[in-house]
């Protein structure tokens, strides 16, 4: 008998705003990420609040999976995709948030989505909310800063559970819940443009609105959960970390207590709300030393406790090591710390490390108990086209043969996993940095960072690879 459980859950995962585009077409409203440009490493994508013709905005095209559907599906379908892991796009649905009644065509679109899934025998994974806020909203009610949001966001996903029973019955409330605790998440994820911010990784910071903005999400997200689990008791419904796995630089106290303050911080703060339904014991230290005061009614709290999730997924690219050592917390790492010596880094800085993934599942099943998916999971670097148009793209088999393997052992250890779904399965347009030269795929798309390209896709030599993982059930990697 092998490792992985006879029906475990081999797919990708994907979000509208980097990959579906039309982006205005059949009544779809622009979305907060529509309103960000296109950046690299070195140059973060601007915020504008109104459209600049003299710039460019990746994701009003993304790979144009709006168009491609039928040939994406069936390229999933191709490697073996027993799950596909999609978001809808909040404001192809309602296209401002606002809106009493849901956008037909909106609707319509994702109902061909999830057809041409059953075709094949994929089940759909729906993220509801994943950094596309309604533009709308964020200019309104200045985004999950109003408890307005609360209201508008059960209605969406109300309409979508209704709307879709039968068709789906896995969701996902939010996406990486838990960048709300970082500055960088005021405008992607809670959809708060504060004056003065002109860029994702440089925005204009106010914890109290911040940390208040999250609160009201945790509110909507048990909402969702409650009404998912009424209009279907067959409906699984999870929450999603991006887990930022902390290890100290050296064995000094003051390095292993940060890196446990950090684990705490951005790991376990949103995920305990989720899954036990109540803020940990160490939120209030936050809020005293964040200079908070939560509005957090009565009724929020019951809220809470009643509409904990069924199950826990993570994204897991990367870890970092803590220091209190200044001068070493240095590093390139998106989640920034002090560089591991142990390790290697990608062309973008983000350290590789498998076995951090064995540990975090530990980590996270020791706490909670419950079922777990790794919803990302991925290399993101350059890839090259030979001349007889394959792409020998052995770094990435490499990558996640090894974090396959570090699942593997944590499944050994007893960790209740059950799904795995790589990022970006077919290339799509990097969130943080606005690109296309950064792949993840094992499906090249012909697009490219200055918009040209024919959206041509074509499979790479991972392709071939991971379809014969999910046929060995990850015997054979």
């Amino acid at each position: 008998m092998g490792v992985f459980p006879k029906d475990f859950l081999w797919g990708g995962a994907t979000a509208a705003n980097q990959f579906e585009g039309a982006w205005d077409v059949d009544g779809k409203g622009p979305s907060c990420m529509d309103m960000a440009t296109n950046g690299n490493h070195h140059h973060p994508r601007e915020i504008t609040p109104e459209l600049d013709p003299n710039k460019l905005y990746p994701c009003h095209d993304g790979v144009d999976f709006y168009h491609h559907y039928k040939e994406d599906i069936a390229l999933l379908a191709e490697m073996g995709f027993k799950v596909f892991r999609f978001s809808m796009n909040w404001p192809r649905v309602f296209p401002t948030g606002f809106e009493d009644e849901p956008n037909a065509a909106g609707l319509a679109f994702y109902d061909c989505v999830m057809d041409e899934c059953h075709k094949y025998g994929i089940e759909p994974l729906v993220t509801l909310s994943h950094y596309e806020m309604p533009f709308a909203m964020c200019q309104k009610v200045d985004g999950w800063a109003s408890r307005e949001a609360i209201d508008c966001y059960v209605k969406y996903a109300k309409t979508v559970m209704e709307h879709f029973k039968g068709k789906c019955r896995y969701w996902l409330t939010f996406n990486e819940i838990n960048c709300g605790m970082m500055s960088l998440g005021n405008y992607m994820s809670l959809g708060i443009l504060n004056p003065g911010s002109f860029d994702l990784r440089h925005q204009k910071d106010d914890p109290q609105k911040r940390l208040q903005a999250l609160h009201h999400q945790f509110v909507a997200s048990a909402l969702a959960v409650k009404a998912g689990h009424e209009i279907d008791p067959d409906n699984k419904i999870g929450c999603m970390i991006a887990y930022m796995l902390a290890y100290p630089l050296t064995p000094n106290p003051a390095d292993v207590e940060l890196a446990r303050e950090r684990n705490q911080y951005r790991n376990y703060y949103c995920s305990d709300v989720q899954v036990r339904g109540e803020y940990p014991y160490f939120a209030q230290r936050i809020w005293d030393e964040e200079g908070v005061t939560l509005d957090i009614t009565d009724e929020d709290r019951k809220i809470l406790k009643e509409g904990t999730v069924d199950f826990y997924t993570h994204s897991y690219y990367q870890s970092q090591c803590a220091s209190t050592d200044p001068a070493e917390e240095t590093s390139g790492n998106l989640l920034g710390g002090a560089k591991n010596p142990y390790l290697k880094e990608t062309a973008w800085e983000w350290p590789i490390d498998p076995m951090g993934l064995r540990i975090m599942l530990n980590q996270v099943y020791e706490r909670y108990q419950i079922p777990i998916m790794v919803v990302e999971n991925g290399l993101g670097c350059c890839d090259e086209v030979n001349p007889d148009g394959s792409i020998d793209d052995d770094y990435r088999i490499e990558y996640l043969r090894d974090h396959i393997k570090a699942m593997a052992e944590a499944i050994k250890d007893g960790v209740e996993v059950w799904g795995y779904t790589p990022w970006g399965c077919i290339d799509l347009v990097s969130n943080a940095d606005g690109e296309m030269a950064k792949r993840y795929g094992f499906v090249y798309v012909d697009k490219h960072d200055d918009g040209t390209g024919t959206m041509e896709r074509s499979r790479k030599k991972s392709f071939y690879w991971y379809k014969k993982v999910i046929e060995t059930n990850g015997e054979e990697l």
